[in-house]
């Protein structure tokens, strides 16, 4: 080894007061560069420190993770179209064979959604969603099987939704606001003609009016109007006409009632309902008598979601079992169905039949798998992997599996103690120390969280030894319409208490440290870690906010006028209760928040405005407790473009190293 002399040294140092100030710059930026991360143009920040770069580079592999999901069946059969990321956004390809080789077909700046062919073969093109900054007003556009190209069909400004092609492929339904901004019309258009598109249904209440299905004249449409997760009725509507039937049973009590398929010969309509019991049940709806006939009574679970052939032969469908899905085959004349049990167990979605009935497409996520696609052969009722989604090299067998558990809470439902289900993912890797906690709460609030895939969350658990609790709070989806109501307009606080009582579940756990748990959550669930702060903040090391609600009564007043009064509906009409909902906001309690806050909004949040985040990190900081802001400029409700999405995550490791692992 050459020796390092005071005489050298002496000279290096001269050598180094020689160099030119712009050299010494320069040395001090590249210096920089490799000791912290660089924060994206589109990011605006406050009060977040330098993350070192350290954290990028041990994330590195879990930010690269992707999946690769079924979007849509070629009916020409010869592939299908799969979503998956590529670059910065996801974007949409082209799969010919299982495990086969992706071609990317669209490549836009921001990410694009859907992807329906007509079921005609003889038009060859599909149609895809895509919208600007996270603003979510979704424009319609064509792409070119056979050129590649793809040319916008919709205004270009208002919000658009829903894609259902009628039988014969020559048009589609959709709906959207751009005649008030606020009420949601439904129109029919030939994608050949686009400006010949017809209004079929003019709103005539805020609601979201969403095509379900077409009867085989393809005339009539099966159109759903969705006030609330507890109120929803299905029309008739002749497109040619305009003249429209209620289907929806008359009561005096609010119930769901989706009917979405017709029988060849358009005597029966198939859907589902919560009419009768506690949970939407598959139901077949005679048009001349009205007759209604509940298929799955006996299963005492939600209904998700149902498929059937083109044939009208068969039909599946998905039941929400505790989180779990549960993949069922229908008969569509003898109403009798059966269990499939030969498919991975998890989060399934998009069930799909291909052109010829024999194929029934599927995506599955579990701890271990990432939403990739499958088909179930219908003859040996085995499992045909199409996608594998790309892991970053990491093994996912490492990867820890939920344990559903159920807690107790405050208060008792039908004479016993109310029990709250959870999912509980525990580090694999031995720890001498109580597991820190980090308790995540979904959003909604009629949301539920599912046991899929934990994307980068699985960095939390694996590398920085955090325990991670997923509570399904009351006001949940998937335990029945009782549940999901229990936490309407002045029962708010009610899923607050919850979260305390997993507080006093954690405490009791040897294995779980009761003095390091954070609360995290993003849109309704980012509500909810305010409010837990508010309410725990003696209990609670820390909370990350992300797009959350501070204030009800300004979150409706600036939320989007489309979604207003559907959210009145859940949240109570602050023209009426202003006074009970000021009162209960984390805004207006916000000085009894003494823990650091992470605040986490997208400048162009349609739902959950900007100035909800604003409002409570100016508010916060008057307690002088730390409050990190982090705003995208590009985004709206969530990140959707992975630059903006990797420096969220690196802030939030800091973040949680600072206050919750406290190192």
């Amino acid at each position: 080894m050459k020796k390092i002399t005071l005489l050298t040294l002496a000279g290096f140092i001269l050598v180094l007061m020689a160099l030119p100030v712009t050299a010494l710059r320069a040395a001090e930026e590249k210096t920089a560069k490799d000791t912290y991360v660089k924060v994206p143009e589109t990011i605006i920040t406050e009060n977040i420190p330098p993350i070192p770069v350290e954290i990028e580079e041990k994330m590195r592999q879990y930010r690269e993770m992707r999946s690769a999901s079924f979007v849509d069946w070629d009916p020409r059969e010869k592939g299908m179209i799969v979503r998956t990321r590529t670059g910065d956004t996801t974007q949409l390809c082209w799969l010919e064979k299982p495990m086969g080789e992706l071609k990317q077909l669209t490549d836009f700046k921001e990410p694009v959604t859907r992807g329906n062919f007509s079921p005609d073969p003889a038009r060859k093109y599909f149609l895809f969603a895509k919208d600007v900054g996270g603003g979510e007003n979704y424009q319609f556009f064509k792409y070119d099987l056979d050129t590649g190209k793809s040319v916008m069909i919709t205004d270009g400004k208002s919000r658009h939704q829903a894609i259902v092609f009628n039988h014969k492929g020559d048009r589609f339904a959709y709906a959207n606001n751009s005649r008030t901004g606020m009420l949601f019309d439904v129109y029919v258009m030939d994608p050949d003609k686009p400006t010949e598109a017809k209004l079929v249904y003019k709103a005539g209440k805020p609601a979201y009016y969403i095509p379900a299905g077409w009867l085989h004249d393809d005339r009539h449409l099966l159109l759903i109007e969705y006030v609330s997760a507890n109120k929803a009725s299905t029309l008739l509507v002749d497109t040619v006409t305009g003249k429209f039937e209620n289907l929806t049973p008359e009561s005096d009590k609010n119930f769901t009632f989706f009917l979405g398929y017709a029988s060849k010969d358009d005597k029966y309509l198939y859907g589902s309902s919560d009419q009768n019991g506690e949970f939407n049940q598959l139901i077949r709806y005679e048009r001349a008598t009205k007759k209604i006939e509940v298929i799955t009574g006996d299963i005492p679970w939600d209904l998700e979601t149902a498929a059937i052939s083109k044939d009208m032969k068969k039909a599946a469908f998905l039941v929400n079992e505790d989180g779990i899905s549960r993949l069922y085959l229908l008969d569509p004349t003898s109403l009798k169905y059966k269990a499939v049990t030969s498919i991975p167990e998890g989060v399934i979605d998009d069930l799909s039949f291909d052109p010829a009935g024999k194929k029934l497409f599927l995506n599955i996520s579990n701890a271990r798998m990432y939403n990739d696609a499958f088909h179930l052969d219908l003859e040996t009722m085995k499992p045909v992997q199409w996608t594998k989604s790309d892991t970053a090299g990491l093994d996912l067998t490492t990867f820890p599996t939920h344990q559903l558990i159920h807690y107790p809470t405050f208060d008792k439902a039908e004479g016993k103690t109310r029990m709250i289900p959870a999912f509980y993912y525990r580090p694999l890797k031995k720890s001498t120390q109580p597991f820190p906690v980090l308790i995540y709460i979904h959003g909604g609030p009629e949301g539920q969280d599912k046991p899929g895939f934990q994307g980068t969350f699985n960095y939390f658990i694996n590398e920085l030894g955090i325990a991670i609790i997923c509570p399904n709070v009351r006001g949940s989806s998937g335990y029945g319409k009782s549940y999901l109501m229990l936490d309407n307009a002045e029962k708010r606080e009610d899923s607050v208490k919850d979260i305390g009582a997993l507080l006093d579940w954690i405490a009791a756990q040897p294995e779980l440290d009761k003095n390091r748990v954070a609360v995290y959550g993003g849109s309704y669930g980012g509500y909810m870690v305010l409010a837990s702060m508010v309410y725990y903040s003696d209990r609670l090391a820390c909370g990350v906010d992300i797009v959350g609600i501070s204030n009800f009564v300004t979150f409706l007043k600036n939320t989007s006028a489309y979604r207003r009064d559907l959210r009145r509906a859940e949240y109570g009409d602050e023209r009426k209760i202003g006074d009970l909902l000021n009162k209960i906001s984390p805004l207006t309690n916000a000085h009894k928040i003494k823990k650091p806050l992470l605040v986490i909004q997208g400048k162009n949040d349609p739902r959950v405005p900007l100035s909800e985040a604003e409002q409570i990190v100016a508010t916060v900081k008057k307690n002088n407790v730390p409050v990190w802001y982090l705003m995208a400029t590009n985004e709206g409700h969530g990140f959707r473009k992975k630059y903006n999405g990797d420096y969220m995550y690196y802030a939030v490791v800091r973040f949680l190293q600072e206050y919750l692992l406290n190192y």
